[in-house]
Formats: C-alpha cells, structure tokens, sequence
C-alpha cells in the first residue's frame, strides 16, 4: 500500500468476501490461521529451548494437556480438550512424548490406556510456564485493558468453534 492511500480506500470484497459480514468473517478466518501458525512457532520454540525437542505445536498441547491438574488422560480425553477427530495423529504424538521421557503410558488394551506427565515432563512443561510468564505474559500485561480482550476474544471464539462444528455437521449430512 502506498505511504498516501487511505485504508478506506481498499476493496476487501472479493469471492468469499461480497457482503460486509462477509468481509468481517473472512478478515476472522485469516487473522485465527495467522494466529493458529504464529502460535504453533510459539509453541515449537519455547519447548525446544527448554526441552530440547523438535515439538509440534500440537504436540506440545498435548503435553500440557496431559499435565493439566497432574491427573492421566485417555486418548478420548486429549481428542475431546483439543476438539480433535485424528485418533491416529494423537496416538503417534503420544508415542514421541512417551519415547522423549516427558509422558508415560499407564494400562493396556483399548479403553484402559492413559498418560501422565513423568518427572522429566513436569519439569519441561514448568520450565516452559516460566518461559511465558517471562516472555509472553509480561507483554501481555503491559497491554492496557487487554486481559478483558482477551476474555471477550475467547468468548468469541467459543461461540465460533460452535457454529463451525454445527455448520460442518449440516454441509457433511447434505453433501453430494
């Protein structure tokens, strides 16, 4: 954009984009998948420099997933916190947490396995909190206001999470 043109003056409408709600939902949609990779970088390296492990993003939720109130999670578990349907994806980044030493599996067959945080994984996933606390939460709280915006956003989002899981339902049962 030239240093003189006005923001008024560019066209957000485009094929996703003919109606001003629609403007507004596609800016959503494109600001969460910038937020969703930016988070997974996040993720990725601040678990790296405390864990020494090349870490998905996804694969480090798991972990803290798994530590949440120092309580075993079934597979089940994991899939429903995250909103997940990729058992199989689950399964496998369990089994590089378990063989990194960070988690262990606890129980057998297909409905009695669990995993929990072992010494190694508690200790990782503390040395990552204070990493935020001290990188991410520092600038967040430097931010006027911004815990109440990031209260709303949630909210928001929730509500979002929803209407997607919903109109997915309808698009899958009418599809051709």
């Amino acid at each position: 954009m030239a240093m003189d043109q006005d923001p008024q003056d560019l066209d957000y409408h485009w094929h996703l984009s003919g109606s001003d709600t629609e403007v507004a939902c596609t800016e959503l949609e494109f600001s969460l998948m910038r937020c969703f990779e930016a988070f997974g970088r996040w993720q990725t390296e601040c678990l790296a420099s405390v864990g020494g492990i090349a870490a998905t993003g996804p694969e480090n939720a798991l972990l803290h997933l798994v530590r949440m109130n120092d309580r075993a999670k079934s597979i089940k578990e994991l899939a429903r916190l995250t909103n997940r349907d990729d058992i199989p994806n689950i399964q496998y980044s369990m089994r590089k947490l378990v063989g990194e030493g960070f988690v262990s599996k606890q129980g057998s067959g297909r409905t009695g396995v669990t995993y929990q945080a072992t010494e190694k994984g508690k200790q990782v996933t503390d040395d990552y909190s204070s990493i935020r606390q001290r990188l991410l939460i520092e600038q967040i709280k430097s931010l006027p206001e911004f815990d109440q915006r990031l209260k709303d956003a949630s909210q928001s989002l929730n509500i979002l999470a929803g209407i997607y899981e919903e109109v997915s339902r309808i698009a899958a049962t009418h599809r051709r």
